[in-house]
């Protein structure tokens, strides 16, 4: 299996998944409180842009356009996020 089909694995089984289940949570939360607070607002929006730009590399597996050690570098960056996860940052660091 090549690194890319490897990412396209881990993002479509694994990151976004947990992505959703991060935006859910956070929607459940401001359910009860009514309200949505400023840092439900931010996280919201960092999710959805994460998203988004993890969709763009699922697009650019599909199309061709990502080079192999590019896959692995960010398969590698993944599992380390996801190592060093805490459940407030929802596992993902900014770089």
């Amino acid at each position: 299996m090549s690194y890319a089909q490897k990412l396209e694995t881990l993002i479509k089984e694994t990151v976004i998944p947990d992505i959703d289940e991060s935006l859910d949570a956070i929607f459940e939360e401001i359910a009860d409180n009514k309200e949505a607070t400023e840092d439900a607002k931010e996280d919201i929006e960092e999710l959805r842009e994460f998203k988004a730009d993890l969709q763009d590399v699922l697009d650019d597996i599909m199309s061709g356009d990502i080079e192999e050690d590019e896959c692995k570098e960010l398969i590698d960056d993944i599992k380390e996020a996801q190592k060093n996860s805490e459940a407030e940052d929802f596992g993902f660091v900014e770089e």
